[in-house]
């Protein structure tokens, strides 16, 4: 593995690729701290710090974790690539029941540019109307300096920053996606979460206590060690399931082309057990927060009844967890039905004269796929609900933060994992294509890597 590091730099052209990405992600991590204009950002920081585990401390840890953005601080790149995000999976999910954008998705590549640039537009509306939330939010709790609090100035100017921070963030993204390598977007969110793992390794160096007798609220060789370990076998795990495939055997027609016959090859469809990837847990984990800040709003308000519904409803309580395990499967189901098409991939099959043996093309295939399909996401969503919970489970077991039980599973270890896995797969990519050893030593590939 040393020497395809080295490899690396070898390749002019993979070389250049690398730097180009890696100064860019420098680029994003320095604009990460630039503040916006006439906020109080030390009083900003410690109104955050006092929500602690309520709703709104946990939707600002998930919207940081997620977005790439960083609103205890209210910078440029205050609103991350959220905006951008949800305008895709907006025309993505509208691509399936709007005849006029799914028409456009088949024109190849001339309709996805013009998707993309619906998507844009889209984009800078989404910025906007959450900017305007934000700004209210920040003026509301009175967190602005007294000479900025009624100009309009201080509006227009925290609007368009945080808007332009977004594009750039956008920008950034797609001179990855055409200069760099990886995917740009994917990218700039690994980097925000892998940015906080050094505070958490601070902190676990800083409340460790490495004798027989300590505490239950310190973190003694035992905890060390089982986060150590748990870190590795969730990591493994993450990684089995994100390749893990069911492969449907496929045979080729035979083809009469003159005195010559072609075809008849055997090949295989493969089908991800993790077909929804991340999306179910991110959706679980937003729409979950939302209960929480209402019913925290009823409890402060009327007490009583709402109160203890909103106790019960704190992260890590059993009817959070059931809740969030019902969500992820849910999801799962709901991603994978908006995403796997077996009818158009029975059509395509019967097209390109191809079948599974023992099903009739058509009707039968499509059946035969969806099932195995139910099947397989079945196993993928309990893999998901696992990992997600994880964290909560480990962390009221141990007495250990959210801060450094967040990496042994959730959104955030699920995106690295994945992201990690693609910028390997493409540097190894380009190493054989040009007949150097890959990750694993010779000409051997990830298993799964270019199925």
């Amino acid at each position: 593995m040393f020497q395809a590091f080295l490899n690396i730099f070898k390749v002019p052209e993979l070389r250049n690729k690398i730097l180009f990405t890696l100064g860019l992600l420098a680029a994003y991590r320095i604009g990460y701290y630039v503040p916006l204009p006439g906020i109080n950002q030390d009083k900003l920081r410690q109104a955050f710090q006092a929500t602690g585990e309520t709703g709104l401390g946990q939707l600002t840890e998930f919207f940081q974790m997620f977005t790439g953005g960083n609103l205890q601080q209210s910078t440029i790149f205050g609103l991350g690539i959220m905006p951008y995000i949800s305008a895709s999976i907006i025309f993505q999910l509208l691509a399936t029941v709007v005849p006029a954008l799914e028409k456009l998705q088949q024109e190849g590549e001339s309709g996805r540019k013009k998707i993309q640039e619906y998507t844009r537009y889209a984009t800078v509306g989404l910025c906007l109307v959450q900017g305007v939330f934000w700004m209210r939010f920040i003026v509301d709790r009175q967190l602005v300096y007294p000479e900025y609090a009624g100009s309009i100035m201080f509006w227009l100017i925290g609007l368009l920053g945080m808007t332009a921070g977004t594009m750039f963030l956008m920008w950034l993204g797609e001179q990855i996606d055409e200069y760099g390598i990886g995917n740009g977007i994917s990218l700039i969110i690994m980097a925000g979460i892998v940015a906080r793992m050094p505070q958490a390794v601070f902190y676990v160096w800083k409340n460790a206590k490495f004798s027989v007798a300590a505490a239950p609220s310190d973190i003694g060789p035992f905890k060390i060690l089982f986060l150590i370990l748990a870190f590795v076998a969730v990591v493994a795990g993450s990684i089995l399931i994100t390749q893990a495939q069911r492969r449907i055997p496929i045979q080729q027609a035979k083809q009469m082309r003159g005195r010559r016959v072609f075809g008849g090859q055997r090949h295989y469809l493969p089908l991800r057990v993790n077909h929804g990837g991340v999306m179910p847990i991110i959706f679980a984990s937003s729409l979950l927060i939302f209960p929480s800040l209402f019913f925290g709003w009823l409890g402060s308000v009327y007490g009583g009844f709402w109160a203890s519904i909103d106790e019960s409803f704190n992260r890590g309580s059993f009817l959070y967890v059931g809740s969030y395990i019902a969500m992820v499967y849910f999801f799962a189901y709901f991603w994978t039905t908006v995403q796997f098409r077996p009818k158009d991939m029975s059509n395509q099959l019967r097209d390109y004269g191809s079948f599974i043996p023992g099903l009739r093309p058509g009707k039968r295939t499509a059946d035969y796929l969806e099932t195995v399909m139910t099947r397989i996401t079945y196993v993928g969503g309990g893999f998901l609900a696992a990992i997600a919970v994880i964290p909560q489970v480990i962390g009221d077991a141990l007495n250990i933060p959210a801060m450094v039980t967040s990496f042994l599973g959730g959104t955030g270890l699920l995106i690295v994992v994945s992201v990690g896995l693609d910028l390997i797969q493409r540097i190894e990519a380009n190493l054989i294509m040009r007949n150097y050893s890959g990750f694993l030593g010779g000409n051997s590939q990830i298993k799964g890597a270019y199925a």
